[in-house]
């Protein structure tokens, strides 16, 4: 996990907000999403029902990675096992409604039960009644005339090419106008919209905006050389992209930029440790392969060595 904060969202403890991140979806966009804003280190929560439209499919043949493709079933086990792993929480609960609550959100489910969280992220594809609450309710919202009778839908094209909206703390993976008509393109834009309020969190935690974009990535300490070595040519990396007005010597700016540097430093692998997390990755997907298919392969491993040793 690629936690480089290590500290709550410094507007949720001013009202005791249990979450920083709820996302309403559990699907590829709500998944993809809580996936990177929980590696960051922010406390996600997903509601999931287990009817995300991907349900719908009878079988996912398009999804990169998955040459012969792959069932549902297996499929979201797999999403939510990623999900656990990065340390989101999920619950199965139908939300109903999403209310301004102090500096962030409360959502009530069907049963009653209420969360709060600075921000949330709808993923959900075919309904978006719940955030009527809100108070630019009638903006995310047009109607159509259809057989002489009014419809209400919710306006795919409210949200922002990366998910933001006009509500400070609201975001949309889906459902969007172009990018959740597949199941590979909503995991996307759920990864572009988490990337978009990380970026968000770290310009109101006080990183420059020239550094406030986040990657989740590692590489491999062999491509680690010359000046980018010393945490002084980092620490001058920040100073350049720092506005003028900024005091560089403050508490605070120092903090954030020693912590920014430690996180590009520990994104570095050693050849040893990528070995060992590619071959922890590789088991991982045996947890998620029927134990016939894996003993049958073992028997076609042993009789193709049986045979070539005749």
């Amino acid at each position: 996990m690629s936690n480089d904060e290590g500290e709550r969202d410094a507007d949720a403890g001013t009202d005791a907000l249990a979450y920083d991140v709820v996302i309403v979806g559990g699907g590829p966009a709500g998944s993809s999403a809580a996936v990177f804003t929980a590696r960051y280190g922010l406390d996600t929560l997903v509601f999931d029902r287990g009817n995300a439209s991907i349900q719908r499919c009878a079988y996912l043949e398009n999804y990169l990675g998955f040459p012969a493709g792959v069932d549902i079933e297996t499929f979201y086990d797999l999403m939510h096992d990623h999900l656990d792993t990065a340390g989101a929480e999920r619950r199965d609960a139908l939300v109903e409604s999403v209310e301004p609550h102090g500096s962030g959100f409360a959502l009530t489910t069907a049963d009653g039960g209420t969360v709060t969280a600075r921000r949330v992220v709808a993923a959900t594809r075919y309904d978006g009644d719940y955030l009527r609450g809100l108070d630019d309710a009638d903006a995310l919202f047009e109607t159509h005339e259809r057989d002489g009778e009014t419809h209400e839908y919710f306006d795919r094209e409210y949200p922002d090419e990366d998910g933001r909206t006009p509500i400070d703390g609201v975001y949309v993976a889906s459902p969007t106008s172009t990018a959740d008509a597949q199941a590979i393109m909503a995991a996307g834009q759920g990864a572009r919209t988490a990337r978009a309020l990380i970026a968000d969190v770290r310009r109101e935690r006080g990183y420059p905006a020239a550094v406030a974009d986040h990657y989740d990535w590692v590489r491999r300490e062999a491509s680690r050389s010359g000046e980018w070595t010393t945490r002084e040519r980092w620490r001058e990396w920040f100073a350049e992209r720092a506005p003028d007005d900024v005091d560089l010597d403050d508490e605070r700016v120092v903090e954030l930029r020693e912590r920014e540097i430690d996180r590009r430093f520990d994104a570095y692998r050693t050849a040893d440790e990528i070995e060992a997390a590619a071959e922890r990755g590789q088991r991982r997907l045996l947890d998620h392969v029927d134990d016939e298919y894996i003993l049958d392969a073992a028997r076609e491993i042993e009789a193709a060595r049986d045979d070539g040793g005749d």
